[in-house]
């Protein structure tokens, strides 16, 4: 049965512990519970995004037009419903179909047609992006329906809006089809070696399309969830969330190389890097250095586990 906690989940809940701690001496705020919603709800797009990115990372696969599909399908909602005149409710499955359609074409050129992930994601991370400005050009649309807008302002459970919800709530789902079901068992599997599975009589491709169009999905459903939570709409939505989800994932001990790593790992991580974020704000730290943390965080997320490899290696039995 796989461990809830091994040495780098550890070693991250330690580090959880001492920023919590930190943040809390800085401000007696920090812990209360409308602070700790509002820590999620600003950065709720990114943290739902980055669950389903550490099934694509673990597949050995990358997919960088997260952002871009996010904001494409923040600027679909708009459009159809502030231009077109759409229906909301039918806006949102609209923009979800889109989510689905543009994963299952990262998938198909990924895993039919043997192209690697980064160069196909990083195509369509400019190309969701190039239709999304065409949609919305240098305008900005809002004025939403109520509903909708109350969905992502208002709590649902006392002060607990829709995002963070559906986030716990797709965290345990992923978390037991990752850790505890076969499906997760497969994605290790793919990510260690395809070749290997393949040999084991796997249908990777199928596998790897599925992930992606679950990749894109989740990433539509994060624009929605913008497009509620904000009440208006414009080209640049989610530009540049790339980083900071793949420093979640990476950083919650997910390898880069595929294979290893769990969302237990990925959870701690992302309530390091918003505490992180949070406790910067609370000491007036601008953006742009926030921003430039964050990106040391990236580099050290990948060179200490490989660091810690070499030591082991070198070792003595």
């Amino acid at each position: 049965m796989t461990r809830i906690l091994g040495p780098w989940e550890t070693f991250l809940l330690v580090v959880l512990v001492l920023i919590y701690a930190a943040n809390a001496w800085i401000s007696p705020e920090f812990l209360t519970l409308q602070n700790q919603v509002n820590l999620f709800q600003l950065s709720i797009e990114k943290v739902t995004i980055a669950l389903v990115m550490a099934f694509v990372i673990i597949n050995a696969e990358i997919d960088l037009s997260v952002g871009s599909m996010m904001g494409l399908s923040a600027c679909a909602f708009a459009t159809l419903v502030g231009e077109a005149g759409v229906p909301a409710a039918l806006a949102c499955l609209l923009c979800l179909g889109v989510g689905l359609a543009g994963g299952f074409l990262n998938g198909w050129f990924v895993a039919r047609m043997g192209l690697p992930s980064l160069v196909v994601t990083l195509a369509t991370l400019i190309g969701f992006r190039g239709v999304a400005r065409i949609l919305l050009e240098d305008r900005s649309i809002g004025s939403f329906p109520d509903w909708f807008a109350a969905l992502g302002q208002r709590g649902l459970i006392g002060p607990i809006p829709l995002g963070l919800l559906s986030f716990v709530l797709l965290f345990v789902l992923l978390y037991v089809v990752l850790e505890r079901g076969g499906f997760g068992r497969k994605t290790y599997v793919i990510g260690v070696s395809r070749d290997v599975a393949e040999f084991a009589g796997l249908d990777t491709a199928r596998h790897k399309i599925l992930i992606f169009m679950a990749s894109g999905l989740v990433a539509a459903y994060a624009g929605l969830l913008f497009a509620a939570r904000v009440g208006a709409v414009r080209g640049d939505v989610g530009q540049g969330f790339e980083l900071d989800i793949i420093t979640m994932v990476l950083l919650g001990g997910v390898s880069i190389f595929g294979g290893s790593g769990t969302l237990t790992g990925v959870g701690l991580a992302i309530l390091i890097v918003l505490s992180l974020r949070n406790g910067m704000s609370l000491m007036n730290v601008t953006g742009h250095i926030q921003t430039g943390v964050v990106g040391l965080l990236l580099i050290a997320s990948v060179l200490i586990p490989r660091l810690g490899t070499r030591l082991a290696r070198r070792s003595p039995a």
